[in-house]
C-alpha cells in the first residue's frame, strides 16, 4: 500500500502531501518533513492546513494581517509558487521562512 494514502473510512481515501520545512519552522513541527491531507485546491489552503496542524508556525509564515510574509519562500514540486496557485494532489511543498543575517556592522568611512 502507498504510504501517502490516508484512510478516513471504508469508502474514503485522501492522498497526503509531504511538507518539508526549513529554519525555525522545524521547531514548530519537530520534524523536517510532515504529511498533510492533500484535499486542497490552492497553495494558500495547504498553508492554512499546515498552520492549523502546527500553530507555532503561524507567526513565522504570516504577518498580523494574515498575509504571507514577503520573506517567506514557498516551493511546490521544486518551483516557487504564490498562495493563489493551484496545489496538485501529489504536491510536495517546501517552506522557507525568513533567514536572519548576522549582526555585523557596515564598514565606516572614518
Amino acid at each position: 500500500m502507498d504510504p501517502r494514502i490516508a484512510f478516513l473510512g471504508p469508502e474514503t481515501e485522501v492522498t497526503s502531501m509531504d511538507v518539508t520545512v526549513y529554519g525555525e519552522l522545524r521547531a514548530a513541527t519537530g520534524e523536517k518533513t510532515v504529511a498533510l491531507a492533500a484535499d486542497v485546491e490552492t497553495i494558500g489552503e495547504a498553508l492554512g492546513r499546515f498552520v492549523d496542524a502546527y500553530p507555532r508556525a503561524q507567526s513565522k509564515l504570516f504577518d498580523e494581517e494574515s498575509e504571507l510574509r514577503p520573506s517567506v519562500r514557498v516551493m511546490c514540486n521544486g518551483e516557487r509558487v504564490d498562495p493563489d496557485a493551484e496545489c496538485p494532489p501529489d504536491a510536495s511543498l517546501q517552506l522557507f521562512p525568513a533567514m536572519q543575517g548576522g549582526r555585523g556592522r557596515a564598514p565606516s568611512d572614518g
